[in-house]
């Protein structure tokens, strides 16, 4: 029986080779967590994490080479295999390599993170993960929205919780034999007594024009973002009341019917009496 013998040379190649991962694995990992502080700063911790992953992995790759190189693996043998199967994997999934270059881009523009609220399409929800395929979202109503990431990036996204404020507008019409000016201190007063609406910055009040029925008005107030929903339902419930309470009519879409002479108009019974 043939006698096994191992050549000293290649086991202390072999050596070299794991010192080399050993030594690297603990460099990158110390990189990691110098530049920790560094990335956590400049994106979010989602963001982040998926930042130092790729950072690992990319770095590791390089000293896992260098293992190679050292026991005498031909690389240039390694890279075309790498080639050709980076080819045939790019044919077969060319729509996850997308999403992944996608999201790459998404997370270097920093336009949304995780806990934001955001409109895409017609769906709006929290982000729950910002991850390499996909964007994942969580609706008012808790349904859960998966948006791949290469169509995320060619839509329209509207970030609403981007800024610590956000405005609210609301349309108003009243009766055209009511005084504008009067409705005007009467608004201005709801958003002084609402707790939720802000002082600056101040309540807006725009003329929009002469609707079929009423004088248009658009309202507007400022609030927290963490506020809006609640400030939104109960601004409309303060106007109604001091509406009412002023005696200042919110007009209903109406049509007066003309026969014969102009300046009379027929009388319409819509009580069904014989």
């Amino acid at each position: 029986m043939p006698e096994l013998t191992l050549d000293p040379q290649f086991l202390l190649q072999v050596a070299k080779a794991f010192l080399i991962v050993f030594l690297g694995w603990l460099l990158v990992r110390l990189l990691l967590r110098v530049s920790r502080s560094f990335l956590q700063s400049r994106l979010d911790r989602h963001q982040a994490v998926l930042m130092e992953r790729l950072i690992f992995w990319g770095l590791m790759a390089l000293f896992i080479m260098s293992a190679l190189k050292q026991v005498g693996f031909d690389l240039g043998i390694l890279l075309g295999a790498a080639g050709i199967l980076t080819v045939a994997v790019g044919f077969a999934s060319q729509t996850s390599a997308a999403n992944i270059i996608s999201g790459l881009f998404i997370v270097g523009e920093r336009s949304v993170s995780v806990g934001d609220v955001i409109k895409v399409g017609t769906y709006t929800g929290e982000i729950l993960s910002v991850d390499w395929l996909s964007i994942k979202l969580r609706t008012f109503d808790n349904l859960f929205v998966r948006i791949p990431n290469e169509s995320f990036i060619k839509s329209e996204v509207i970030n609403l919780s981007k800024f610590p404020i956000r405005r609210f507008d609301l349309q108003v019409g009243i009766a055209y034999h009511e005084d504008i000016g009067h409705a005007r201190t009467v608004l201005m007063q709801v958003a002084d007594r609402n707790p939720l609406c802000l002082d600056n910055p101040e309540p807006l009040i725009i003329m929009q024009g002469f609707g079929e029925s009423s004088i248009d008005m658009q309202f507007s107030v400022w609030t927290l973002k963490e506020n809006y929903l609640q400030m939104r339902n109960s601004i409309y419930e303060d106007i109604k009341h001091a509406f009412d309470n002023a005696g200042i009519d919110i007009p209903f879409p109406h049509r007066t019917l003309y026969v014969g002479e102009k300046t009379i108009p027929m009388p319409v019974d819509v009580r069904g009496n014989p």
